[in-house]
């Protein structure tokens, strides 16, 4: 199981954009060498050793400046970027520097916020819309909870408790078809605690026979609600195909043994 993680930028993104270009190269693993016929095309389309390399840098900064492009003048960013690599003295202060930092920190966290509950009003909207219309499939059972399941196929295993650790094999998808992950995406079959995951799948996977593949959909009541990660979104309903391979027999006691601690939610999705 992964984990999403959600990138935010703050305040300093400006400048840790710099930063950032540089540890990427420094980090970046060496390449082979390339070939001369490539070096000669890539030196043809520059003047200079040093043009190339700063086009490099530039290419870098802007990838890490996009995702704030709308909110600055762009003008004025590359003004203060040559000012500063000529050694000209900014016209604000530190202290002032500082003020305006705080100033669009403020700013910048405001809009995304006002950004993310928009999404999340649509979502949970649109995920209501979808569960109305699916639960009158064909085939498509409803639980006391709001979860709704689909027997692709039954197994003849026996079922897993909450307190059971499971293998399954997976795919997650939201309601327009966008994946957001895969137990194939990480190699295999995910193993992990029942109890360990979100609502909906502790709850759906106990429903199914070692060998069933269900799809489980999933309420964001019962999945991440409003702190919906990365590619998930807050308030999204999410849809999983899921195999139940295996019930995985208990670790044997032991007496400095560590309880293994819960995967992150939802079900194999890497956070």
């Amino acid at each position: 199981m992964t984990q999403f993680l959600r990138k935010t930028l703050t305040a300093t993104a400006v400048a840790a954009a710099m930063s950032v270009a540089s540890a990427s190269f420094a980090q970046a693993p060496a390449a082979a060498p390339a070939a001369p016929a490539a070096n000669k095309a890539i030196d043809a389309k520059f003047k200079s050793e040093k043009e190339k390399f700063g086009y490099l840098v530039g290419t870098k900064v802007g990838e890490n400046l996009s995702q704030i492009k709308d909110e600055v003048d762009q003008a004025a960013l590359v003004a203060a970027l040559q000012e500063s690599l000529k050694g000209v003295k900014p016209k604000l202060t530190p202290e002032e520097l500082n003020q305006v930092n705080q100033e669009f920190m403020q700013k910048h966290q405001a809009a995304a916020m006002a950004k993310r509950a928009e999404e999340a009003k649509k979502n949970q909207a649109d995920g209501d819309a979808f569960l109305a219309k699916n639960k009158a499939k064909a085939g498509v059972k409803t639980t006391e909870s709001g979860l709704q399941y689909e027997v692709i196929k039954e197994g003849t295993g026996p079922k897993p408790k909450a307190t059971d650790t499971v293998k399954v094999e997976y795919v997650g998808t939201k309601i327009d078809g966008t994946k957001f992950d895969a137990s194939a995406d990480h190699g295999g079959p995910a193993t992990f605690p029942l109890n360990g995951v979100i609502p909906g799948w502790t709850e759906g996977v106990q429903l199914m026979s070692v060998g069933s593949k269900y799809k489980l959909y999933v309420p964001s009541k019962l999945a991440y609600g409003e702190n919906g990660p990365g590619p998930i979104g807050p308030n999204a309903t999410l849809i999983f195909d899921v195999t139940l391979v295996g019930i995985e027999p208990p670790a044997p006691a032991a007496g400095n043994a560590k309880t293994p601690q819960p995967v992150d939610k939802p079900a194999a999705a890497k956070q």
